[in-house]
């Protein structure tokens, strides 16, 4: 039975302050204070206090405080519920509606104390509908002040709400690549190179003992999603993208309301946009690795009129299918060895290789140190967890459940770092001095006719981007010098 006499009515008092409120002084301690003297006045008994600290207004009835308060009333445990105002019970209407919809079912109270409302009385109900909806309303209000100040603040360069993505961390308000993280991205854009899978990829890196930032293994989503990030090449964007609806995913706005920063690369822009057109390529044409090409330049090869050239199983020449122009084979080849000479024998050339090499060793052993310091993070963990089962803070089954990941995590990592300083060690002793790579240049003449189709094809692939074959000149576009990392992985193509 219920205590219907106002001199016993039982209570609860609601607390729930933001954070921001709580940074401004205004205390949970406070609110209850306020509501103890309230009832106090009345002759109420306070049975029970809700605490909500710092939890958001947007929606309060699925928290395990509001459950239990709601269980209070249905049992009838309370029969009212005092609060310091409404947009501090809840900010979302309909939530507002049902909470005094659900106290009137059970014959309970809703006092708020600023607004002065009583919601057992048809007036005080219907100011309390009225008072409901300028507590949203107030909170949209700061919701597109918020939105609005977004593009200003990617403008300005200013950090946004959200992570940085993987790679990067913002440090003195700038966008700047993670020491850690860096490395572990940047061999990210390598592997894909070379494998052309995100599950390869993905494999890759768990096996050698990399996670994602929340500690989870990489999965084909993850990496396609970071492969196709610009932040690595240098270009960061923001206010992008926008949410559709609450149960829906965020949706792309459009690109003039786009904000793009420029940030440190991670990578080359070519880098960059080789991964992504090799991605681009297999969504849109379910392309796989390409076979092996029968002749040397073959799908590289265009006539001045723009049509593909190609060598017809009868001819011994490249044949445009268009206006049928035709170059030798083997004057095409001796073109391009000629012109890979005076390309590798460049001044300009050498010193951006030889910088290419010092940024390759500096990114190999960065990713040496990152390894170490997860060894050591690992074999922290790990000894943390033992110390607390040898205090029996954890049943043994516990302690499998957590240390066995742990261990195999860091036999990965201990068998991935003496990998890693091996390639440091080979590009270390590898490193080429100007004059010897301008020696190598000079004997190509004499090389390339010992090396087999395949060896060949490779310095083609690397090294060509198209070949255009006019009336009376041969146009050959070359992509860049070979990296340091190819040329010392075992394809030293000079």
């Amino acid at each position: 039975m219920r205590e219907n006499s106002a001199l016993k009515k039982r209570v609860g008092i609601w607390i729930r302050v933001s954070t921001e409120d709580q940074a401004q002084g205004d205390s949970p301690e406070h609110h209850e204070q306020r509501a103890r003297e309230y009832a106090k006045f009345n002759e109420w008994t306070v049975v029970e206090v809700y605490d909500l600290a710092g939890v958001s207004g947007k929606t309060v009835m699925e928290n395990a405080e509001a459950k239990r308060m709601m269980a209070d009333v249905k049992r009838g445990h309370i029969t009212g519920l005092i609060f310091s105002k409404l947009a501090r019970l809840a900010r979302n209407t309909k939530e507002l509606l049902e909470f005094a919809d659900f106290f009137k079912q059970h014959n309970a109270d809703m006092v708020s104390l600023q607004e002065k409302i009583d919601t057992s009385s048809p007036a005080g109900r219907l100011f309390y509908t009225m008072i409901a909806a300028m507590a949203q309303w107030e909170r949209e209000e700061i919701a597109d002040r918020v939105k609005a100040s977004v593009s200003i603040r990617a403008k300005l360069g200013k950090p946004l709400n959200g992570k940085s993505p993987y790679g990067y961390h913002w440090k003195d308000k700038k966008l700047l690549p993670h020491p850690g993280e860096g490395p572990v991205r940047r061999l990210m854009y390598e592997l894909f190179v070379e494998h052309s899978r995100k599950k390869t990829v993905a494999r890759i890196l768990n096996e050698r003992g990399f996670r994602t930032r929340d500690g989870s293994k990489w999965s084909d989503t993850s990496v396609g999603r970071l492969i196709q990030d610009t932040t690595a090449k240098g270009i960061h964007r923001a206010n992008y993208t926008r949410r559709v609806a609450d149960n829906k995913p965020w949706a792309l706005k459009p690109e003039h309301e786009w904000i793009l920063m420029p940030v440190e690369p991670l990578i080359t822009e070519e880098l960059w946009q080789k991964c992504n057109d090799a991605l681009e390529a297999r969504t849109t044409k379910q392309a796989r690795p390409a076979k092996h090409a029968a002749h040397l330049f073959a799908g590289l090869t265009f006539c001045a009129c723009g049509k593909k050239m190609y060598v017809p199983s009868n001819s011994p020449k490249y044949v445009c299918t268009g206006c049928r122009n035709k170059i030798p084979i083997v004057d095409l080849e001796a073109v391009f060895r000629d012109e890979l000479k005076n390309y590798l024998l460049s001044p300009d050339k050498i010193s951006a290789y030889l910088k290419a090499a010092n940024g390759t060793i500096t990114e190999k052993t960065q990713l040496l140190e990152t390894l170490r310091s997860e060894q050591q993070k690992v074999k922290q963990q790990a000894d943390q967890t033992y110390q607390l089962y040898l205090k029996e803070g954890l049943t043994v089954e516990q302690f499998k459940e957590i240390y066995q990941p742990l261990d195999a995590r860091k036999k990965q990592i201990e068998a991935d770092i003496p990998r890693v300083e091996a390639e440091v060690d080979m590009l270390t002793v590898k490193s080429l001095s100007s004059e010897q790579i301008m020696a190598e240049a000079r004997d190509l003449h004499s090389r390339w006719p010992k090396m087999n189709q395949d060896e060949r094809r490779k310095i083609v692939e690397i090294l060509v981007k198209t070949i255009i074959i006019g009336n009376c000149e041969i146009t050959l576009n070359l992509c860049y010098l070979p990296s340091f990392e190819e040329m010392a992985n075992g394809q030293r193509i000079l």
